[in-house]
């Protein structure tokens, strides 16, 4: 629990947060957990309550007018509210429940700084909406995006809300991507952080709005701090309406990946030629 009294800005309550929920997804892993169904194959275990309880703790305490959209609670306090917090508690639960540690704790308030903890990597990574930092055994450390690595996760994960104009799944059959890249999956949006790190060149993922979704705010934040370019796929900006999403470290990827989207499907990914 963060300390009241030191009267922490939102840059620290988000940090505190998603460190309170690493501790939550640390202390069940390996564990028989109880499972809950959503439907459609996906589900949440007893570990994604019990993290987004212990964020909502730390919210609760230090901004108690704030609203919470959270994965499993849903909206908590008014949804109208000024501020309002947007908590995936353990975005990988598939890769958890089967003993995978590739997952990430997500907090970001909205339009505003945000977290993103590596459980298992011990790294948390913030931002307050100006620069981006990673924390790891207690130092500080700026974030500095390179495409060095050339690898690239694509997200293929359902739904596919852009099909059948965009794919990300298409990309891994272009032979441009194969020459310039290489794909990686970890199947949850701790690659977003590894972008604004320079673990990662770039990420690629379908979906709608996702600077206002519990999974992507977060990681969306840190990326467009640390300097990374960040759109819709097709290059327009990321916001309501918007299709898909294209995170790279540096503009020459971007543009790279763009281009092999749109020449993939012979038109722009939202049906413009």
């Amino acid at each position: 629990m963060i300390d009241l009294s030191a009267n922490p800005d939102d840059t620290a309550v988000a940090t505190a947060a998603a460190q309170a929920g690493a501790e939550a997804v640390r202390a069940r892993y390996g564990r028989r957990l109880a499972r809950f169904d959503k439907g459609d194959g996906d589900f949440a275990t007893d570990a994604d309550v019990a993290a987004e309880e212990a964020i909502v703790d730390v919210i609760r305490a230090a901004r108690p007018g704030d609203s919470v959209l959270g994965e499993e609670g849903g909206q908590r306090g008014e949804a109208r509210a000024a501020r309002q917090w947007l908590v995936d508690p353990l975005c990988g639960t598939l890769n958890y429940a089967a003993g995978t540690m590739l997952v990430a704790v997500n907090v970001a308030l909205r339009d505003g700084p945000a977290a993103v903890a590596d459980p298992f990597g011990g790294e948390v990574f913030f931002t307050d909406g100006d620069t981006a930092r990673v924390r790891r055994d207690g130092h500080d450390t700026p974030l500095t995006p390179t495409a060095a690595t050339g690898l690239v996760d694509v997200n293929l994960d359902p739904p596919f809300p852009s099909a059948p104009a965009f794919r990300t799944v298409d990309l891994l059959a272009h032979p441009g991507f194969g020459r310039r890249f290489r794909p990686r999956v970890v199947s949850t949006t701790l690659a977003l952080a590894w972008v604004a790190a320079g673990k990662r060149a770039a990420y690629v993922t379908d979906g709608a709005d996702l600077t206002g979704s519990v999974h992507s705010a977060a990681g969306i934040a840190l990326c467009r701090a640390a300097g990374c370019v960040v759109t819709a796929a097709d290059g327009t900006p990321v916001g309501p309406g918007s299709r898909g999403l294209v995170a790279a470290a540096d503009a020459e990827t971007h543009t790279t990946l763009l281009a092999l989207i749109r020449e993939r499907h012979g038109a722009a990914p939202d049906g413009r030629g």
